[in-house]
């Protein structure tokens, strides 16, 4: 089994979902598997790590907030919990040899490190993000990395999504030579900022973006139409009224960020050639059609711009260099700004770190054995929470159900990619995410959900996400049961889940 992640990647950045970059090898997958077009991950890019190999809600995980530690405060470990059974653990004690490659971000201690979830080999960055070249970093003392739990140096020259692969497919190679079945996590860093792409790469898509996002947000919405990725009933909602309209952005700073959606374009481009080397990898050893391929991203398209601002602002001014010859070589730190990531984010409301569906949804594409009626198209929800039970129930392993940790909240896709049901959760099922001072909570095509922190129960507002995708019209004044029912349910929540506030850290 092979689960490969992409990091903020956006939900319109794929060829197969009609964008103008160019990822022939993700589409292949495509074309030979099932398109699931209604994946809801997390809001951010550690919570959603966490769902992923534990099954389980953020906070039941212990990745109530990212990068944030508090003690006393269940919820706030920053590391996967003894509250659950992490799928690599699972997977390896059913014969799996497990390996990852890439980034960490659920834990910044040795002792929390892939080794303690049951992952036999690994080579990874413990932070959320770095430079794609070198250990610079975005804060003092720079990014660490760790080769089965013992910290290491980064390769002079290396550059992350090749380096990544290349481990990735020496951990393959180790459980090919033993004869043993292998779950193979590629967790890559891109297309997540600092934007840097190999020189070959560097201008591959100059020129393209020109027109700005709010042309390419509309754009990006019709060729999504165009590929039957969201139905033509669907309006593309307002954009955001925090992002500067492109015809009124300093001349600069639009081209700042027309070269960073460039250099990000260029980047998926390159992440989609090494997604190719482990198919080829595959094939070559006559593993392709025995092995189940799982690919997406960890959340919506990004937000952040530290060069221009943000907390990490003044570390990046003084360790990288931005000069219009610099920008995407190593050195560099480029992003592209909210407006470009508004515009991936189509044809939904907000991105990344918020709870709208803009922050949520992502690409999900699934091919191999199990897998029926190949170039599907499937518009059922699941969420990240899906796939362990899913790689769980293909492995023929079991999660422990002696009470010693909590159960899944998430279930099996695998009748749903079969063909045998169209549906992988009832309109009962609910879904509940607490993160950073957003929320929201879903129960069938009824999302309660709050948007901008500090978090207000008395704000939160009621969406039918179904006939309302773009999250366009509150219903609280229309749907007052509705609304008081879904306010139950997100109290009840929070209390069957032991969702804590960051403000409820216990006094000492």
């Amino acid at each position: 089994m092979l689960l490969i992640v992409a990091d903020d990647l956006g939900y319109a950045d794929l060829g197969v979902h009609g964008s103008s970059i160019r990822t022939p090898n993700i589409d292949r997958l495509a074309s030979e598997g099932v398109l699931l077009t209604q994946f809801h991950a997390g809001p951010s890019c550690a919570p959603a790590r966490a769902m992923l190999l534990t099954g389980n809600n953020n906070h039941v995980a212990g990745m109530g907030r990212q990068n944030t530690f508090i003690e006393g405060l269940p919820g706030y470990e920053n590391r996967i919990t003894e509250r659950v059974a992490p799928l690599p653990r699972l997977l390896s004690e059913a014969g799996y040899h497990t390996s990852i490659a890439g980034k960490w971000h659920l834990g910044n201690n040795l002792d929390e490190a892939p080794p303690s979830v049951g992952f036999e080999r690994s080579w990874i960055m413990v932070h959320g993000a770095g430079s794609h070249y070198d250990a610079t970093g975005f804060f003092d003392g720079g990014s660490t990395y760790l080769a089965d739990g013992v910290e290491v140096a980064w390769p002079d020259g290396a550059y992350s999504t090749e380096l990544y692969t290349d481990r990735i497919l020496s951990f393959m190679d180790e459980a090919f030579a033993q004869d043993r079945p292998f779950f193979a996590f590629a967790s890559y860093t891109s297309p997540h900022w600092p934007l840097q792409v190999p020189e070959a790469y560097l201008d591959r898509y100059a020129g393209m973006y020109d027109e700005g996002y709010d042309v390419w947000r509309a754009r990006n919405f019709e060729r999504l139409q165009s590929a039957g990725i969201v139905p033509e009933s669907w309006e593309l909602p307002p954009r955001n009224p925090a992002i500067t309209p492109w015809d009124e952005l300093d001349p600069d700073l639009a081209a700042y960020y027309t070269r960073g959606m460039e250099l990000y374009a260029a980047m998926v481009e390159n992440l989609d050639h090494h997604v190719g080397r482990i198919v080829e990898w595959l094939k070559e050893r006559g593993e392709y059609e025995h092995t189940l391929v799982v690919f997406l991203s960890d959340n919506g398209a990004p937000i952040r711009d530290w060069w221009n601002g943000g907390e990490a602002h003044e570390y990046v001014r003084a360790h990288y260099d931005n000069a219009p010859e610099r920008m995407g070589r190593p050195g560099s730190w480029v992003s592209y700004g909210a407006g470009w990531g508004e515009a991936g984010s189509a044809p939904f409301s907000r991105l990344k770190t918020y709870t709208r569906e803009g922050g949520l949804v992502a690409p999900l594409v699934i091919r191999g054995p199990g897998v029926e009626s190949p170039r599907r198209i499937e518009g059922a929800y699941v969420t990240a929470m899906d796939v362990a039970p899913t790689l769980l129930e293909v492995a023929g392993a079991r999660y422990p159900d002696d009470g010693t940790v909590r159960p899944m909240l998430g279930e099996s896709m695998n009748a749903l990619l079969s063909g045998a049901s169209d549906r992988v959760h009832d309109d009962t099922y609910v879904t509940t995410v607490y993160h950073a001072g957003r929320a929201y909570v879903r129960m069938g095509r009824w999302k309660l959900v709050s948007l901008d922190p500090p978090f207000d129960e008395s704000k939160m507002e009621l969406f039918d996400v179904i006939a309302d995708p773009g999250e366009t019209r509150d219903l609280r004044g229309s749907e007052p049961e509705r609304y008081a029912e879904m306010l139950a349910l997100w109290r009840s929540e929070r209390a069957r889940l032991g969702i804590r506030l960051e403000s409820e850290r216990p006094e000492r």
